[in-house]
């Protein structure tokens, strides 16, 4: 109950004060901006997202089930604004945590181990983008 309670303040609140600030140069949030599946309906999402090679590294916080994630896999592409820029990306494949985690600056690895963050996505870029330390 109480984890449902964070996503819908999540949502509702913190999502979109994020949406001012997410996608500049000074913030780790990307913007995902995807169409919903039913509805047809046009949506965008703060996400924290990782470059990784010609693709974006993306740790499901809140699991699978999450609308933007399975809109996503729904359509099969969507875009991304990310340090001021919007990329194209293709549909979102299964990372193993072993393999996705490492990947992440340790503070990050850190939180999202504490989370218990099991799931992870890549999702493929139209551009090649600069890899992250």
């Amino acid at each position: 109950m109480f984890a449902n309670r964070i996503r819908y303040f999540n949502k509702y609140v913190f999502n979109r004060v994020m949406l001012k600030f997410a996608g500049s140069s000074r913030s780790q949030f990307a913007v995902v901006r995807h169409v919903g599946r039913r509805s047809g309906k046009a949506y965008e999402t703060p996400i924290i997202v990782l470059a990784q090679g010609d693709a974006f590294v993306i740790a499901l916080t809140y699991g699978p089930k999450v609308d933007w994630y399975r809109n996503l896999v729904t359509a099969e592409h969507g875009t991304l604004l990310w340090q001021k820029k919007t990329y194209e990306i293709g549909k979102p494949e299964s990372l193993d945590q072993a393999v996705a985690l490492p990947l992440f600056p340790a503070f990050e690895r850190f939180i999202l181990q504490r989370s218990g963050v099991q799931d992870f996505v890549r999702v493929k870029s139209s551009i090649a983008l600069p890899t992250s330390a």
